[in-house]
């Protein structure tokens, strides 16, 4: 867990947009163990312009921080209602201004279809809301878990799907650093082993760590930085937006702000999002370092590794990333970390993305995309082929 990296050679490095893996162990460790053949074709997406429906009640969303997929296909997002411009909410005024608008709930749920299911979110008795909503995970029990990424967020909720209060873990305002473990920093996404009782949490925006809990208690388990190692305040700067990429400068030892995902795997793997790091890097459970991978490692202002998604077919044998500085999508080999193909372009029609920053999919291989700033939509790319 805490032996350092073999890095070996880097491919692609005269490209603006690269990416390789550096693996700590020999290849057939640092994948998963069972993804198959390797694949050579990707899975084909295409934007579903007229999805999701209009929403009813005059209402209007904005930056969309969250999206999951639960058990149902039903499509879960969390928006932030503050970021809103006032423009945009002169049916708010008394008396309106304009026939529209009026901010819609924070979390609004879709089926299929698009139609809009359910909708709740906000303030309430016996928990602390975020100040900016962030990250959205309904688990296997069809419990719903947000976190939020203002400056005070130091906590994760924990509800029913039909908005009931269940837990929090956490308190706002009150993070210690990346040692407390009874406290967030400004955590970014959470997702749950139910299984195992577990809750893994990327924390976050404020601490540079993966924190592990007991989803039922919330009592703390165990926490771990980059490579597996002891998180520090403070610690190194990111290693995209900083300079200019060079192949041979050592990879920062310490994850970078944010830590903006944490995705679990089938085969016992856990997926962080060192987003301006420009890599994502792979554990097992107990946070012992599998292996990273770059993604455009020239990449600066954000970062190139906003969020991912495993695919749905029994081995899992692809990710699907989202890159909110390049507004692009890529789908990758889980295997070796290649990528096979990318999608999207910067832009406000369909099928491209202003500031993309979450992923989902449903069981049938569709694509749930989110975008943040002015961007304030979720859009579906449906799957186009036969699983390969």
């Amino acid at each position: 867990m805490w032996t350092h990296l073999t890095r070996r050679a880097l491919l692609g490095v005269g490209a603006a947009l690269a990416c390789a893996p550096v693996a700590a162990q020999p290849p057939a460790a640092a994948g998963c163990a069972a993804c198959g053949p390797a694949v050579t074709v990707p899975p084909d997406f295409q934007v579903d312009p007229l999805w999701p429906k209009a929403l009813p009640n005059n209402w209007i969303i904005g930056q969309v921080a969250g999206v999951a997929v639960d058990k149902r296909d039903h499509v879960w997002i969390v928006h932030r209602p503050a970021s809103i411009a006032e423009r945009q909410l002169q049916a708010e005024r008394t008396p309106p201004a304009t026939t529209c608008c009026v901010r819609a709930p924070a979390v609004l749920v879709f089926d299929a279809a698009g139609n809009l299911l359910r909708h709740w979110g906000g303030p309430g008795q016996g928990y602390e809301w975020p100040g900016t909503e962030h990250g959205i995970h309904v688990d296997a029990e069809d419990f719903v878990w947000l976190a939020g990424n203002g400056p005070r967020d130091h906590q994760i909720l924990k509800f029913t799907l039909d908005g009931r209060f269940v837990t929090q873990i956490g308190r706002a305002g009150q993070s210690r650093g990346n040692d407390d473990t009874a406290n967030l920093n400004r955590p970014a996404d959470v997702e749950v082993d139910t299984q195992a009782r577990e809750l893994f949490v990327a924390d976050g925006y404020g601490n540079r760590r993966i924190i592990v809990f007991d989803s039922v208690t919330g009592a703390y388990k165990r926490h771990w930085g980059a490579y597996g190692e002891r998180p520090l305040d403070g610690g190194d700067p990111a290693y995209g937006p900083t300079s200019p990429y060079d192949p041979d400068r050592p990879r920062s030892r310490q994850f970078a702000s944010p830590v903006h995902c944490v995705r679990l795997t089938r085969d016992g793997l856990v997926y962080v999002c060192d987003r301006t790091n420009d890599r994502y890097q792979v554990f097992r459970r107990d946070g012992t370092f599998v292996s990273e991978h770059l993604i455009a490692p020239r990449t600066r202002l954000n970062g190139s590794v906003a969020d991912l998604v495993p695919s749905p077919d029994p081995e899992q044998r692809f990710l699907y990333s989202v890159d909110n500085s390049n507004a692009v999508a890529r789908v990758i080999r889980r295997s070796d970390g290649e990528i096979l193909s990318t999608f999207g372009r910067a832009g406000r029609q369909a099928g491209q993305f202003h500031v993309p920053h979450n992923i989902a999919v449903d069981s049938q291989g569709s694509l749930y995309i989110t975008e943040v700033d002015t961007g304030q939509r979720v859009q579906r790319f449906r799957r186009m082929d036969q699983q390969r």
